[in-house]
């Protein structure tokens, strides 16, 4: 699959502002900073599709991304930045078990994690949480070009222990900057959208 058109769709808080669940659709979510907007901007081939911000925490709302007129990639906000009050935590909280649990065209959550550090209690957090939803299976280790080859393999292993993936899941490293390991990533997507229409 290339991409060869990509739209902003839609930006929501709530439900009642989402798109019909007429398209599937593919989630991510990661950490704030761990470069959910680069990542999108380089796989779409665009380079401000999404906003990239040098402030954690930017993202607070739900982005839908409209992909090749047949399917969506759903940008979620970032999670765990330590200036974000806990009321907004609370109801960043609720909004994304909402979604997990009651958007019919959801197929899958893609989770990013920085490869340079070891996943956090709130990334090991996310992913039970996914697993309970029954989306996870699909880890995309970002910023792949701030490691050496060697320690790479280091790095995913790491996450591997850390998030308790298993046999099936999938772990993706992927540069924005060097333009590495999106191909792979837009497979994923296209196995998921596949399985998604059987």
């Amino acid at each position: 699959m290339r991409i060869t058109k990509s739209e902003l769709e839609c930006v929501a808080v709530k439900p009642s502002q989402y798109p019909s669940a007429d398209l599937p659709e593919i989630a991510f979510v990661g950490r704030s900073n761990v470069g959910k907007s680069s990542l999108l901007n380089y796989i779409t081939g665009r380079k401000a599709l999404a906003r990239v911000s040098g402030s954690p925490g930017k993202t607070r709302t739900i982005n839908f991304y409209r992909i090749n007129d047949s399917f969506r990639i759903v940008d979620l906000p970032g999670y765990g930045y330590a200036k974000v009050s806990r009321e907004i935590t609370k109801d960043w909280d609720k909004m994304m078990a909402d979604f997990f649990d009651k958007r019919e065209s959801l197929l899958r959550v893609i989770q990013l994690v920085d490869i340079r550090h070891e996943p956090s209690a709130q990334d090991v957090e996310m992913y039970d949480f996914l697993r309970k939803y029954g989306l996870s299976g699909v880890i995309c280790a970002t910023k792949a070009d701030k490691v050496s080859g060697n320690q790479r393999q280091k790095s995913i292993s790491a996450i591997k222990k850390r998030l308790n993936l298993t046999l099936d899941d999938i772990i993706i490293s992927v540069s924005a900057l060097k333009k590495t390991g999106g191909d792979e990533l837009i497979a994923a997507i296209e196995r998921e959208l596949e399985h998604g229409t059987e």
